[in-house]
């Protein structure tokens, strides 16, 4: 398992080793010993999502759920190909509003692992892209909050993105206030 760390305090990389022959491959997508054995120490998952864009240049985010539900996300490509972004929302972070996009996909197998405390939104690269992540928290409702996907300068690729009604109603970066005060910084 390759682990790299980013420009983000927390936020890194992980590609899980792929054994293949003509038949295919197998992978351990997930394996908190080998993560341990690397000095990788992640919080407990509670939940897997699974999210389905039928359209390339299908955008959603940016999105973040408030503490005390904030989410940390282990994401990963299922099929297809997308560009993921993190954007640090920490209040007291030295890196606070910068941000990080790396692309994800079935062939490259890679994940990113995103602490709460961070904003996180895709573009799907192509049709019929599937995105898999693991939670450290439940979805809650009322947490559920959102940032403006064009108010960062993040460079997505798309001009004229397919958007959700909340995607494109969401406030921009510089009028929110976070909510992610306590957060501790890497």
């Amino acid at each position: 398992m390759q682990i790299e760390h980013t420009s983000l305090p927390g936020v890194l990389l992980i590609t899980p080793d792929r054994h293949g022959d003509d038949r295919g491959f197998f992978s351990e997508s997930w394996n908190r010993r080998s993560l341990e054995a690397a000095g990788v120490s992640l919080p407990e998952f509670v939940q897997d999502n699974h999210s389905l864009s039928r359209e390339a240049g299908t955008l959603r985010g940016l999105h973040y759920q408030s503490p005390p539900h904030a989410q940390g996300k282990l994401v990963r490509c299922g099929r297809g190909r997308l560009y993921d972004v993190a954007v640090d929302a920490r209040a007291n972070s030295p890196t606070y509003g910068e941000w990080l996009g790396v692309e994800l996909s079935f062939e490259n197998g890679r994940q990113i692992w995103i602490p709460a405390g961070f904003l996180h939104g895709f573009v799907t690269r192509e049709p019929d892209t599937e995105i898999i992540y693991k939670c450290t928290a439940h979805y809650d409702r009322a947490s559920d909050g959102g940032v403006r996907w064009d108010s960062l300068d993040i460079d997505w690729g798309v001009t004229d993105p397919i958007l959700s009604e909340k995607d494109r109603t969401a406030p921009r970066f510089a009028d929110w206030t976070t909510p992610f005060r306590d957060e501790v910084t890497a």
